[in-house]
Protein backbone atom coordinates (compact mmCIF):
# COMPACT_ATOMS: atom_id res chain seq x y z
CA UNK A 1 0.00 0.00 0.00
CA UNK A 2 1.26 3.62 -0.86
CA UNK A 3 0.81 5.51 1.99
CA UNK A 4 1.02 9.82 2.37
CA UNK A 5 1.43 10.96 5.73
CA UNK A 6 1.05 14.51 5.94
CA UNK A 7 3.15 16.15 9.21
CA UNK A 8 5.31 13.54 10.14
CA UNK A 9 7.95 14.91 11.17
CA UNK A 10 6.06 16.55 14.12
CA UNK A 11 4.97 15.21 17.19
CA UNK A 12 2.14 12.66 16.88
CA UNK A 13 3.49 11.95 12.97
CA UNK A 14 6.79 11.04 14.01
CA UNK A 15 5.61 8.54 16.32
CA UNK A 16 3.12 7.06 14.15
CA UNK A 17 5.86 6.99 11.11
CA UNK A 18 7.67 4.56 13.08
CA UNK A 19 5.29 2.71 14.53
CA UNK A 20 3.77 1.71 10.87
CA UNK A 21 6.36 1.28 9.13
CA UNK A 22 7.98 -0.83 11.79
CA UNK A 23 4.26 -3.14 11.90
CA UNK A 24 4.17 -2.51 7.72
CA UNK A 25 7.39 -2.84 6.00
CA UNK A 26 5.41 -4.06 2.78
CA UNK A 27 3.87 -0.42 2.42
CA UNK A 28 5.78 2.87 0.77
CA UNK A 29 5.38 4.78 2.95
CA UNK A 30 5.97 9.35 2.32
CA UNK A 31 5.80 12.17 4.49
CA UNK A 32 4.42 15.81 3.58
CA UNK A 33 5.96 18.03 5.45
CA UNK A 34 6.71 21.80 5.72
CA UNK A 35 9.02 21.22 8.75
CA UNK A 36 7.99 24.64 9.96
CA UNK A 37 9.22 24.96 13.32
CA UNK A 38 8.10 21.88 15.70
CA UNK A 39 9.29 19.68 12.49
CA UNK A 40 12.66 17.52 12.72
CA UNK A 41 13.13 15.30 9.47
CA UNK A 42 16.18 13.64 11.74
CA UNK A 43 13.38 11.66 13.79
CA UNK A 44 12.17 9.98 10.60
CA UNK A 45 13.31 6.04 10.25
CA UNK A 46 15.88 5.85 7.48
CA UNK A 47 12.88 4.26 4.81
CA UNK A 48 10.54 6.39 5.06
CA UNK A 49 10.39 8.96 2.05
CA UNK A 50 10.32 12.78 2.60
CA UNK A 51 9.13 15.88 0.65
CA UNK A 52 9.07 19.14 2.13
CA UNK A 53 6.17 21.30 1.35
CA UNK A 54 3.06 22.92 2.69
CA UNK A 55 -0.28 20.97 2.25
CA UNK A 56 -1.95 24.21 1.26
CA UNK A 57 -0.02 24.06 -1.97
CA UNK A 58 -1.43 22.05 -4.53
CA UNK A 59 1.78 21.62 -6.63
CA UNK A 60 3.51 20.51 -3.24
CA UNK A 61 0.67 17.98 -3.08
CA UNK A 62 0.63 16.81 -6.41
CA UNK A 63 4.50 16.71 -6.10
CA UNK A 64 3.65 14.24 -2.87
CA UNK A 65 1.22 12.13 -5.12
CA UNK A 66 3.39 12.42 -8.00
CA UNK A 67 6.35 10.79 -5.43
CA UNK A 68 4.42 7.65 -4.31
CA UNK A 69 2.96 7.13 -7.79
CA UNK A 70 -0.81 7.32 -6.41
CA UNK A 71 -2.16 7.39 -3.03
CA UNK A 72 -3.83 4.56 -1.50
CA UNK A 73 -3.67 5.99 2.08
CA UNK A 74 -3.70 9.35 2.93
CA UNK A 75 -3.22 10.05 7.14
CA UNK A 76 -3.51 13.93 7.25
CA UNK A 77 -2.13 15.02 10.60
CA UNK A 78 -0.48 18.25 9.72
CA UNK A 79 -1.67 21.19 11.68
CA UNK A 80 -0.67 24.47 13.46
CA UNK A 81 -1.95 22.81 16.99
CA UNK A 82 -0.91 25.55 19.58
CA UNK A 83 -3.95 27.23 21.22
CA UNK A 84 -1.83 30.07 22.64
CA UNK A 85 0.04 30.95 18.88
CA UNK A 86 -3.82 30.50 17.27
CA UNK A 87 -5.04 33.90 19.55
CA UNK A 88 -1.63 35.63 18.48
CA UNK A 89 -2.05 34.59 14.61
CA UNK A 90 -5.22 32.95 13.66
CA UNK A 91 -4.83 33.30 9.89
CA UNK A 92 -1.75 31.00 10.02
CA UNK A 93 -4.14 27.93 12.03
CA UNK A 94 -6.67 29.04 8.85
CA UNK A 95 -4.22 28.32 6.64
CA UNK A 96 -2.93 25.36 7.24
CA UNK A 97 -5.85 23.77 9.07
CA UNK A 98 -8.40 24.67 7.49
CA UNK A 99 -7.45 25.66 3.80
CA UNK A 100 -4.60 22.84 3.80
CA UNK A 101 -7.40 20.46 4.84
CA UNK A 102 -9.60 21.32 1.42
CA UNK A 103 -6.33 21.20 -0.65
CA UNK A 104 -5.41 17.97 0.39
CA UNK A 105 -9.52 16.62 -0.34
CA UNK A 106 -9.28 18.09 -3.85
CA UNK A 107 -6.01 15.82 -4.76
CA UNK A 108 -6.91 12.89 -3.23
CA UNK A 109 -10.89 13.19 -4.76
CA UNK A 110 -8.97 13.82 -8.22
CA UNK A 111 -6.51 11.20 -7.73
CA UNK A 112 -8.51 8.37 -5.72
CA UNK A 113 -7.61 7.84 -2.66
CA UNK A 114 -9.15 4.84 -1.28
CA UNK A 115 -8.58 6.05 2.72
CA UNK A 116 -8.43 9.58 4.12
CA UNK A 117 -7.84 9.20 7.70
CA UNK A 118 -8.23 12.53 9.26
CA UNK A 119 -7.01 13.35 12.83
CA UNK A 120 -9.37 16.25 14.41
CA UNK A 121 -9.20 17.34 18.06
CA UNK A 122 -11.52 16.72 21.24
CA UNK A 123 -11.38 20.49 21.47
CA UNK A 124 -14.09 21.08 18.62
CA UNK A 125 -16.40 20.34 21.28
CA UNK A 126 -15.44 23.31 23.31
CA UNK A 127 -15.45 23.02 27.21
CA UNK A 128 -18.09 20.03 28.76
CA UNK A 129 -19.76 21.29 31.52
CA UNK A 130 -21.22 17.55 32.92
CA UNK A 131 -21.12 13.94 31.28
CA UNK A 132 -18.66 13.61 27.88
CA UNK A 133 -19.66 14.24 24.42
CA UNK A 134 -20.28 11.52 21.67
CA UNK A 135 -19.29 12.10 17.83
CA UNK A 136 -22.57 13.61 17.44
CA UNK A 137 -22.40 16.36 19.86
CA UNK A 138 -22.55 20.02 18.34
CA UNK A 139 -18.98 22.05 17.85
CA UNK A 140 -18.28 24.61 20.17
CA UNK A 141 -15.25 25.76 19.27
CA UNK A 142 -13.41 28.19 22.30
CA UNK A 143 -10.08 29.04 20.02
CA UNK A 144 -9.03 29.94 16.83
CA UNK A 145 -7.22 27.17 16.81
CA UNK A 146 -10.31 24.40 17.70
CA UNK A 147 -12.62 26.63 15.22
CA UNK A 148 -10.27 25.75 12.81
CA UNK A 149 -10.41 22.35 13.22
CA UNK A 150 -13.95 21.93 13.66
CA UNK A 151 -13.83 23.68 9.57
CA UNK A 152 -11.45 21.27 8.68
CA UNK A 153 -13.27 18.61 10.25
CA UNK A 154 -16.07 19.64 8.24
CA UNK A 155 -14.89 19.78 5.24
CA UNK A 156 -13.96 16.20 5.54
CA UNK A 157 -17.10 15.25 6.04
CA UNK A 158 -18.69 17.28 3.80
CA UNK A 159 -16.38 15.27 0.82
CA UNK A 160 -17.86 12.58 2.00
CA UNK A 161 -21.52 13.07 1.88
CA UNK A 162 -20.73 15.46 -1.40
CA UNK A 163 -18.33 13.09 -3.47
CA UNK A 164 -18.56 9.82 -1.29
CA UNK A 165 -14.55 10.40 -0.85
CA UNK A 166 -13.57 7.66 1.78
CA UNK A 167 -12.57 9.52 4.76
CA UNK A 168 -12.72 8.92 8.45
CA UNK A 169 -12.50 11.55 10.89
CA UNK A 170 -10.79 10.80 14.61
CA UNK A 171 -10.82 13.27 17.14
CA UNK A 172 -8.25 12.28 20.14
CA UNK A 173 -7.99 13.32 23.44
CA UNK A 174 -4.79 15.86 24.65
CA UNK A 175 -1.80 13.25 23.63
CA UNK A 176 1.33 13.35 25.47
CA UNK A 177 4.88 11.47 24.97
CA UNK A 178 8.67 11.62 23.88
CA UNK A 179 9.26 14.59 21.20
CA UNK A 180 6.97 16.84 22.07
CA UNK A 181 7.75 20.45 21.09
CA UNK A 182 8.56 22.08 24.36
CA UNK A 183 5.56 25.17 24.22
CA UNK A 184 2.96 22.28 25.07
CA UNK A 185 2.21 21.76 28.82
CA UNK A 186 3.74 18.91 29.61
CA UNK A 187 7.23 19.33 28.64
CA UNK A 188 6.99 23.26 30.05
CA UNK A 189 6.48 21.24 33.44
CA UNK A 190 8.68 18.55 33.01
CA UNK A 191 11.54 21.37 32.10
CA UNK A 192 10.65 23.31 34.60
CA UNK A 193 10.28 20.62 37.63
CA UNK A 194 14.34 19.90 36.58
CA UNK A 195 15.38 23.04 36.44
CA UNK A 196 14.15 23.44 39.83
CA UNK A 197 12.53 26.69 38.43
CA UNK A 198 8.43 27.92 39.33
CA UNK A 199 5.96 25.27 37.54
CA UNK A 200 3.40 27.83 35.35
CA UNK A 201 -0.08 26.79 35.34
CA UNK A 202 -3.03 29.30 33.89
CA UNK A 203 -5.37 30.68 36.01
CA UNK A 204 -6.05 28.19 39.59
CA UNK A 205 -4.92 25.48 37.68
CA UNK A 206 -8.22 23.29 37.61
CA UNK A 207 -8.86 23.22 33.98
CA UNK A 208 -9.33 19.33 33.11
CA UNK A 209 -7.46 17.71 30.18
CA UNK A 210 -7.99 13.60 29.14
CA UNK A 211 -4.56 12.43 28.61
CA UNK A 212 -3.92 9.90 25.96
CA UNK A 213 -0.43 8.69 25.28
CA UNK A 214 0.61 8.88 21.67
CA UNK A 215 1.23 4.86 21.38
CA UNK A 216 -2.42 4.75 22.23
CA UNK A 217 -3.35 7.33 19.68
CA UNK A 218 -0.87 5.56 17.19
CA UNK A 219 -2.70 2.20 17.88
CA UNK A 220 -5.95 3.81 17.23
CA UNK A 221 -5.55 5.29 14.25
CA UNK A 222 -3.55 1.68 12.67
CA UNK A 223 -7.07 0.47 13.68
CA UNK A 224 -9.19 3.01 12.07
CA UNK A 225 -7.18 3.07 9.03
CA UNK A 226 -8.01 -0.76 8.23
CA UNK A 227 -11.88 -1.43 10.33
CA UNK A 228 -13.57 2.32 10.15
CA UNK A 229 -16.19 2.76 7.47
CA UNK A 230 -15.92 5.38 5.05
CA UNK A 231 -17.48 8.67 6.54
CA UNK A 232 -17.16 7.45 10.29
CA UNK A 233 -16.20 10.21 13.19
CA UNK A 234 -14.56 8.33 16.29
CA UNK A 235 -13.64 9.63 19.32
CA UNK A 236 -10.41 8.61 21.02
CA UNK A 237 -10.58 9.62 24.58
CA UNK A 238 -7.56 8.40 27.35
CA UNK A 239 -7.03 7.54 30.74
CA UNK A 240 -9.50 9.52 32.49
CA UNK A 241 -9.78 13.10 33.15
CA UNK A 242 -7.69 15.15 35.66
CA UNK A 243 -6.54 18.90 36.14
CA UNK A 244 -4.01 21.02 35.40
CA UNK A 245 -2.95 21.41 38.80
CA UNK A 246 -2.72 17.63 39.55
CA UNK A 247 -0.83 17.40 36.29
CA UNK A 248 1.96 19.44 38.35
CA UNK A 249 1.77 18.21 41.21
CA UNK A 250 2.43 14.82 39.81
CA UNK A 251 5.36 15.94 38.10
CA UNK A 252 7.11 17.96 40.95
CA UNK A 253 6.21 14.44 42.84
CA UNK A 254 8.52 12.09 40.78
CA UNK A 255 10.98 15.01 40.24
CA UNK A 256 11.59 15.37 44.07
CA UNK A 257 10.50 19.34 44.30
CA UNK A 258 8.00 20.78 46.37
CA UNK A 259 4.74 21.44 44.97
CA UNK A 260 5.10 25.20 46.17
CA UNK A 261 7.16 25.60 43.17
CA UNK A 262 3.66 26.06 41.03
CA UNK A 263 2.63 28.80 40.13
CA UNK A 264 -0.65 30.46 39.03
CA UNK A 265 -0.22 33.02 35.56
CA UNK A 266 -2.80 35.08 34.08
CA UNK A 267 -5.29 32.94 32.76
CA UNK A 268 -5.22 33.19 28.11
CA UNK A 269 -8.51 34.43 26.82
CA UNK A 270 -11.01 31.70 26.41
CA UNK A 271 -9.14 28.95 28.18
CA UNK A 272 -11.71 25.92 27.65
CA UNK A 273 -12.27 24.17 31.30
CA UNK A 274 -13.25 20.77 31.03
CA UNK A 275 -12.50 18.41 27.84
CA UNK A 276 -14.95 14.84 28.26
CA UNK A 277 -15.48 12.18 24.82
CA UNK A 278 -17.57 9.41 25.27
CA UNK A 279 -15.47 6.81 23.76
CA UNK A 280 -17.48 3.85 23.83
CA UNK A 281 -18.09 3.83 20.09
CA UNK A 282 -14.25 3.07 19.44
CA UNK A 283 -14.16 0.27 22.44
CA UNK A 284 -16.73 -1.62 21.22
CA UNK A 285 -14.11 -1.46 17.32
CA UNK A 286 -11.87 -3.17 20.00
CA UNK A 287 -9.63 -0.21 21.15
CA UNK A 288 -8.63 0.49 24.73
CA UNK A 289 -5.92 2.98 26.11
CA UNK A 290 -3.27 1.23 27.79
CA UNK A 291 -0.91 3.51 28.76
CA UNK A 292 -0.93 6.10 31.36
CA UNK A 293 0.19 9.67 31.92
CA UNK A 294 1.68 8.47 35.55
CA UNK A 295 4.16 5.64 34.20
CA UNK A 296 5.24 8.16 31.40
CA UNK A 297 6.38 10.91 33.65
CA UNK A 298 9.62 9.33 33.81
CA UNK A 299 10.55 8.81 30.57
CA UNK A 300 9.39 12.57 29.95
CA UNK A 301 11.45 13.92 33.18
CA UNK A 302 14.75 12.13 31.50
CA UNK A 303 13.92 13.55 28.39
CA UNK A 304 13.53 17.35 30.02
CA UNK A 305 16.49 16.74 31.99
CA UNK A 306 18.14 16.01 28.70
CA UNK A 307 17.14 18.86 27.22
CA UNK A 308 18.76 21.29 30.27
CA UNK A 309 21.65 19.56 30.01
CA UNK A 310 22.46 20.28 26.34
Amino acid sequence: MRVLVTGGCGFIGHHLVKRWTAARPADTLLVLDLLTYAGDASRLPAHAGLVVGDVADPSAVRAAFDRLGGVDMLIHLAAESHVDRSIIDPSRFVRTNVLGTQVLLDVARECGVERFLHISTDEVYGSIGLGAATEAAPFRPGSPYAASKAAGDLLVQAAHNTWQLPTVVARPANTFGTGQFPEKLLPVLARAAVGRASLPLYGDGLHQRDWLAVEDLCDALSLLADRAQAGSVWNIPGGGARTNRSVAEAICRVAGVSTTQIASVCDRPGHDRRYAMDGSALRALGFEAKRSLDDALPALLAEAQGSEST
